[in-house]
């Protein structure tokens, strides 16, 4: 998996930036928090990243921060949330700001992005508000937890699947399989399957 991409900004668009990396550019979708930090063209920028693999194409997502990239991988958890709503997710604020939303329930905040109605914002936060909390000494913990499932499904995400199909793979995991080695490994006979 692709997770930094550093190098000299070549373009920098509305959606989306293009990093020159020793004469190769790889064009990463970006929210508007991330975009308002890379600099101006020609300059050096440092983006933590994501690969998403699809059958038909390769989509890399760009983030300032890891907690952005982190809430990203949430939001894409969360049934009916693909890569383009959760990038307009994070663009409606800083990641503590979408965090502090998620504790008190503000389904409206999320409610006012292209995508997202009453339901898949109830839904984003019923399925989220255990997993974020923030501290003042620690700005944002994105909690994955122990949960043997999450780790396994990013262990899957890791291999290339997306989040829909590691999700897919790991609901017919017998409930006598608890690791996320386990789970990884079941959810690869699977595949094969």
């Amino acid at each position: 998996m692709i997770a930094l991409v550093s190098g000299t900004v070549a373009v920098r668009r509305a959606d989306a930036v293009v990093v020159d990396c020793g004469g190769v550019g790889y064009r990463l979708a970006v929210s508007a928090e991330t975009l308002r930090r890379v600099p101006a063209v020609g300059k050096e920028v440092a983006l933590h990243s994501h690969l998403v693999v699809r059958d038909d194409a390769l989509a890399l997502y760009g983030f300032a921060t890891e907690e952005e990239r982190e809430l990203f991988l949430l939001l894409l958890g969360v049934q009916a949330v693909g890569p383009k709503v959760a990038l307009a997710v994070l663009s409606g604020g800083s990641p503590r700001e979408l965090i502090g939303a998620l504790a008190a329930g503000d389904a409206a905040r999320f409610q006012v992005v292209p995508g997202i109605g009453k339901r898949t914002a109830e839904r984003i936060i019923v399925e989220l508000r255990e997993k974020v909390a923030a501290t003042d000494d620690d700005p944002i913990t994105v909690s994955r937890g122990d949960d043997p499932r999450l780790l396994a499904r990013d262990g899957l995400v890791g291999l290339g699947f997306s989040v829909q199909e590691a999700a897919e793979l790991l609901e017919s995991a017998p409930a006598d399989v608890r690791t996320p080695e386990d789970l990884i490994a079941h959810a690869l006979k699977e595949a094969r399957a």
